[in-house]
């Protein structure tokens, strides 16, 4: 049996900020309580109440206290009531709820509705609502999201911890039910990647342990998330409840991950316990024993003394995936964090000169940061224009487990891998060497840690182009722009930052199944805009109207009389409509679509046939064309009969007896017989031609 542990399981960076507070908080001596139980972690939360940190359920409850609010956070009613009850407040609300909080407040603040993704009885999600100006509703699956009423508008936001792919699930549900849906996805990027971790890991594992609070929503979707694609998965809050048999003699993998509320040591005890199950001998020899006490000597020997803020230099004695060890001389080495480092290509034995950040981070190690002394001016400055809404430069650095690790002007900064683009981005390592402006979207006064976003410069960047672009558009312009993309019913166009949609019925004069019978992505072309509706983003615009119209010319182009060819495109019961050109068809009325009288009008001709007709009229102000392929049928046949007749032999016909006079005779008499029987019937024809030509006329 091999036991494996997800590489970020444990404590997020919101909760060990509350934690780490909290514990401040003990030290100074200053009655305190929390608003609730500060994270949802049993034995956290009542180590905090055994050193005087209890929590309340109401502000009634904390008078005369200093309040600390939790990482979940809290309406602005309940900041109001705490601040009437005269509480110090220490609000230590995560980052990602807070952004989440802000987003709530100003999204709402013109009445638009907020629909809130997640769980209805979460403290995080009770807390948010309270943040709205207008109506909330929360969902937290589809079938919830049917249910809503249709809006004209909404904002749409989720739970920091809700599961990435049910959030996509419910939004698709939300875009059909919303006319103009803005939403955002404050999903923390450490619960996207944790759970993208426990999914991998339960994927390959035997057996799956979670760790965490009961209580703790994140935990629990770890533990459904594991439990999914590995059946035999337990969740505990403590190393006692794993069943003795979990660990047998099994020869599979055993993989550990833990919620955000989980402390390092609880998963440390899973561990040691895991070992403990599997009868491992964790006694040391009599040789180690001794090697240990030598070391505690030397220890001791070389001792010093350190306190936060020290600028001391060390050297590296150990690197990992996410912290360097470096020996600094005293009882313990300090830790960085990768992310707290400067020189990203440190090697064992280099000697670094860094602060010390605390002397006991719980677990009885140093934490260091190199990054506070060499860019003390520089976080100056990056935090002056953070204030100031400014854009800052920085270059791609490393492509990480869920973004990217960008240089601003010396400063480490995380850009998550959803704040990179506006479209889905495969592969993070392509802005691996590329410079660009970034927007700080978070920032960790206490850690020195900043978040930032590309997309958001980009959104913005497009956002003023946007509106330089419409300030400058007006009805019956005429414009140049590029076809984009083709849809059913029309081709979008790019004006030059936004796009207009040319409706398909104003492609063309004549008729178009698709666009792309006329125009073709990646064209350009000239178009007039017919109509603006700033309020909605939306151009409608022609493509036609720059077009020759098809009946002005129509007259001098198929003159009467004229002989042309044409498309059989539509049949009624009166005639045959054939498409002289695009936008141009005449009328070949049934009396005129053969040489003989017919019951239909497919019985001559059907739609698609190309055929030949004669102009009777042209009437281009009523536009209507008369065509008739009878008559140029009985041209054509004249013109052949001309070209095939031969001149006259000369000859003496020599009547050599009666009989032979009597058969020219009977013959000259029939021939005007069957004359005078076609001209009759050619006279009824053209009498039922005109009757039936009487209701259209």
């Amino acid at each position: 049996m091999t036991v494996e542990i997800a590489a970020h399981a444990g404590f997020c960076m919101g909760v060990r900020r509350a934690v780490e507070a909290a514990e401040k908080a003990v030290e100074d001596g200053i009655p305190s309580c929390t608003l609730g139980e500060l994270i949802h972690n049993p034995s956290v939360v009542q180590s905090l109440a055994s050193r005087g940190l209890a929590p309340v359920a109401s502000p009634e409850d904390a008078v005369g206290k200093r309040v600390l609010i939790r990482s979940h956070g809290v309406s602005p009613e309940v900041l109001d009531r705490l601040h009437q009850l005269g509480c110090e407040v220490m609000d230590l609300t995560c980052p990602f709820v807070d952004r989440l909080h802000r987003i709530v407040a100003e999204g709402s603040a013109d009445g638009t509705p907020v629909i809130l993704v997640g769980e209805k009885e979460h403290p995080e999600v009770r807390g948010t609502a309270g943040w709205a100006r207008g109506a909330v509703y929360v969902v937290a699956t589809p079938e919830e999201a049917e249910k809503l009423p249709a809006f004209d508008s909404a904002l749409a936001v989720a739970q920091t911890t809700f599961p990435p792919e049910r959030w996509e699930a419910v939004l698709r549900v939300l875009q059909g039910k919303v006319n103009t849906l803005a939403s955002h996805c404050t999903i923390c990027s450490a619960t996207e990647v944790r759970q993208r971790e426990a999914v991998e890991l339960a994927s390959r594992a035997r057996k799956m342990i979670v760790i965490g609070g009961r209580k703790s929503a994140n935990t629990k979707k770890l533990y459904d998330l594991c439990r999914a694609r590995c059946p035999d998965t337990i969740l505990v809050e403590r190393a006692a409840e794993i069943p003795p048999a979990f660990a047998n003699k099994d020869p599979g993998m055993i993989g550990i991950t833990a919620g955000a509320s989980t402390p390092a040591e609880s998963l440390k005890e899973v561990v040691t316990r895991m070992s403990e199950l599997e009868n491992k001998d964790l006694t040391p020899t009599p040789e180690e024993e001794t090697n240990n006490e030598d070391f505690m000597q030397q220890v001791e020997a070389t001792m010093v003394r350190i306190r936060p803020g020290q600028t001391v230099t060390g050297k590296v004695v150990q690197i990992t995936d996410d912290e360097v060890s470096v020996n600094i001389g005293y009882k313990a080495d300090g830790l960085i964090k990768k992310e707290d480092l400067v020189e990203q290509d440190v090697k064992l034995g280099d000697e670094i000169e860094v602060e010390v950040v605390k002397v006991n981070d719980g677990e009885g190690n140093v934490l260091l940061s190199q990054r506070n002394i060499v860019n003390r001016k520089a976080w100056d400055a990056l935090m002056a224009k953070y204030e100031a809404g400014e854009y800052v430069d920085g270059v791609g650095k490393e492509a990480v487990k869920g973004g990217l690790i960008a240089n601003v002007d010396g400063i480490r900064a995380f850009v998550p891998a959803s704040q990179l683009s506006q479209r889905y981005v495969e592969k993070i390592s392509d802005f691996v060497g590329k410079d660009m402006k970034l927007k700080i979207i978070e920032v960790d006064e206490q850690k020195k840690r900043i978040v930032a976003s590309r997309k958001a410069v980009v959104v913005e960047e497009a956002a003023a182009k946007k509106k330089e672009v419409w300030d400058k558009l007006e009805e019956g312009m005429v414009i140049h722009g590029i076809v984009r993309r083709l849809t059913d019913f029309g081709a979008f166009v790019d004006l030059g930052g936004v796009d207009g949609l040319i409706h398909i019925t104003d492609l063309s004069w004549g008729r178009v199944k698709h666009p792309s019978e006329t125009v073709k992505p990646n064209q350009e072309v000239d178009v007039k805009i017919l109509s603006l509706d700033r309020d909605r983003d939306r151009i409608q615009l022609g493509y036609k109207q720059l077009q020759p119209k098809p009946w002005d010319n129509a007259a001098e182009k198929y003159p009467e009389g004229s002989i042309v060819q044409g498309k059989v495109v539509r049949i009624t019961d009166f005639g045959a409509f054939v498409e002289l050109e695009p936008g141009l068809d005449g009328l070949v009325h049934i009396s005129q679509c053969a040489r003989t009288r017919i019951a239909k009008v497919e019985d001559a001709v059907q739609v698609g046939q190309i055929v030949n007709v004669k102009v009777l009229s042209v009437d281009s102000e009523k536009k209507r064309i008369s065509l008739s392929i009878r008559q140029a049928l009985e041209d054509e046949e004249a013109l052949n009969a001309e070209a095939s007749v031969e001149p006259e032999a000369e000859y003496e016909v020599v009547a050599t007896d009666d009989t032979v006079a009597e058969e020219l005779a009977e013959a000259v008499e029939e021939t005007v017989e069957a004359a005078a029987e076609e001209a009759v019937e050619a006279e009824e024809e053209a009498a039922e031609a005109v009757e039936e030509a009487a209701p259209e006329a």
